[in-house]
C-alpha cells in the first residue's frame, strides 16, 4: 500500500533533512519533486496543484525556515496537509435513531461490492449489532449464491428472493422482515454494471427512493486509480453518496485514488479493504494513512488488530508460562495462529515505523508458518511439552510425518530454544508485563 509513493517521498525528505538550514528555493525544489511523485502516483492533477500550493504557503514562512530543524518542519506540514486532503477525521457510518439503519452498497461490477457487504456485516456484528444482508443484485449470475455463502461464513442472515426480478421489491420486503426480526442494520447489495449507464442509475435511484437508506456507500476499486475517482464523481452526482469504501488497497502501490477521491467528490472514505479475507476491512483514519504514506508506520491500527486477535486472559496465562519458563511448542503454534489471523505479515510490518524501509527487499514467506505448524502437529503431545525428548530418530519421524526434512525440524527446535532464551531475558526484567490485549 502506497509503496512507490512512500519510497519517493522518503528520498525527497532525506535530502531536506541533510541540508540543515533551508532557503525558499530549497523548499521549491523539494515541492517540485513531491508534485512529480504525486502525479506519478496517479493523483488527480487539480488535487496535486492545490496541495502543493497549500504546502508551499505554509512551508516558506519565517518560523519554518528559521527553525532549528526546518526539514522536519516541512515534513510535519506535508503530514498535516495529507491528513486534510484525506479527510482530517475518521468518518463513521451514521446510525438511524429508529432501527434498522439501512446501508445501500453501490458500485460497478468487479469492485468487490458483494464481498465488501459481507465484510461490513461482520464489522457491525463484532460491534454487537444484529445485521442482515440483502441480495438485491439480480443482474449478475450467482450474486445471490455468493452472498448467501458469505453470510453463512459470518453467521449473518441473508434475505434472498430468487423468484422476484424487481430489486426494489426485494429491498422493500427485506426491510419489513428486518423490522419483524429485530435486525438493527440492513445492508443492501445492489447490482452493478461494467460501466455507468442510465439503466443502472435509474434502478439505484428507485431503490433509494423506496427504502430511504441512511447511508449510501460507494465501493470503488483502488487499483483503477483515476478511473475510480471519475466513477465516484458520476455516482455522487447522479445517485448521491454518503461515503466511499476503497477495495484492493493492498494491491495499490501508488495510492492515487485514495489521495484524490475525497477532494474530487467531497465525500469521505469510510473504510478500506486491504485483502480478500472476510476480516480484512479497516476503518479509514486519515492521520494513520498519512503516516503510512510518509513511512511513519501505523502503530495504533496494529495494536487494535492485535487486541481483536489476542484475548486478555490468554495473554495473562501466557505471561505466567513465560515467568515459569513453561512455554511449549503447543503455545508457539497457538501464537503463530493468532499472528496469522491479523492478516498478511507484510501488511503488519508496514505498520511498524521504519520497517517498510528495512524490509524493502525482504519477502515474507507465509508458507514457512504452514511448515512450522505441520512440524508441531507431527509431534506427540509429550514431545510438544518437552523438547528434550526429541532425539535423532524422533526428529526423523517428525520430519517424515510433516512432509519436511530433518534439517527443518532441527532449525525449528533451534529457533524455539532461542525464543526461550529471549523470554528468560524478559522474565529477568523488573516489572515485566505483557501489554493489555496483546500476547508476547
Amino acid at each position: 500500500m502506497f509503496e512507490s509513493l512512500s519510497e519517493k517521498l522518503d528520498a525527497i525528505f532525506n535530502k531536506l533533512k541533510s541540508r540543515g538550514l533551508l532557503k525558499e528555493e530549497d523548499v521549491d525544489i523539494a515541492l517540485k519533486e513531491i508534485r512529480l511523485a504525486l502525479l506519478e502516483a496517479d493523483v488527480n492533477f487539480k488535487v496535486v496543484k492545490d496541495f502543493i500550493q497549500y504546502v508551499r504557503e505554509r512551508a516558506i514562512g519565517k518560523d519554518v525556515l528559521d527553525s532549528l530543524s526546518p526539514g522536519q518542519q516541512v515534513i510535519k506540514i506535508v503530514h498535516e496537509s495529507l491528513c486534510e486532503l484525506l479527510g482530517t477525521t475518521n468518518s463513521r457510518i451514521q446510525l438511524a435513531p429508529n432501527p434498522p439503519t439501512i446501508v445501500m452498497m453501490i458500485g460497478l461490477q468487479g469492485s468487490g461490492k458483494t464481498t465488501t457487504a459481507a465484510k461490513l456485516a461482520r464489522f457491525f456484528k463484532k460491534e454487537g449489532r444484529r445485521p442482515m444482508l440483502v441480495a438485491a443484485d439480480l443482474q449478475r449470475p450467482a450474486a445471490i449464491d455468493q452472498l448467501v455463502t458469505l453470510g453463512k461464513q459470518i453467521d449473518v442472515p441473508v434475505y434472498a428472493a430468487k423468484e422476484t426480478k424487481d430489486p426494489v421489491a426485494v429491498s422493500e420486503d427485506a426491510v419489513k422482515k428486518a423490522k419483524l426480526e429485530g435486525r438493527d442494520i440492513v445492508i443492501l447489495d445492489t447490482a452493478g454494471r461494467l460501466h455507468i449507464n442510465e439503466e443502472l442509475m435509474n434502478e439505484l435511484t428507485r431503490i433509494k427512493g423506496t427504502v430511504h437508506p441512511q447511508e449510501i456507500l460507494l465501493v470503488a476499486d483502488a487499483m483503477t486509480g483515476q478511473d475510480a475517482v471519475n466513477m465516484a464523481k458520476s455516482f455522487s452526482e447522479k445517485v448521491g453518496i454518503d461515503g466511499i469504501i476503497l477495495t484492493k488497497m493492498d494491491g495499490d502501490a501508488r495510492g492515487g485514488a485514495a489521495l484524490s477521491i475525497r477532494s474530487v467528490t467531497g465525500k469521505p472514505i469510510k473504510f478500506i479493504g486491504a485483502g480478500e479475507k472476510i476480516d480484512m476491512l479497516e476503518a479509514f483514519f486519515p492521520d494513520r494513512i498519512a503516516s503510512r504514506i510518509l513511512g511513519m508506520g501505523d502503530v495504533l491500527t496494529l495494536i487494535e488488530q492485535a487486541q481483536q486477535s489476542f484475548d486478555q486472559k490468554e495473554a495473562e496465562k501466557l505471561q505466567k508460562k513465560i515467568m515459569e519458563e513453561s512455554f511449549t511448542f503447543e503455545d508457539l503454534k497457538d501464537q503463530l495462529k493468532k499472528l496469522r489471523s491479523m492478516g498478511p505479515l507484510e501488511n503488519l510490518l508496514g505498520m511498524i515505523p521504519g520497517m517498510n524501509k528495512a524490509m524493502k527487499d525482504v519477502k515474507v514467506d507465509e508458507k514457512e508458518f504452514v511448515k512450522i505448524e505441520a512440524i508441531i502437529n507431527s509431534m506427540t503431545p509429550e514431545e510438544r511439552r518437552n523438547h528434550n525428548l526429541m532425539n535423532g530418530s524422533r526428529r526423523k519421524r517428525i520430519a517424515m510425518g510433516s512432509g519436511t526434512t530433518t534439517a527443518d525440524v532441527n532449525r525449528l527446535v533451534k529457533q524455539y530454544l532461542e525464543m526461550k532464551k529471549m523470554m528468560k531475558m524478559f522474565k529477568g526484567k523488573k516489572g515485566f508485563r505483557l501489554p493489555k490485549g496483546m500476547s508476547f
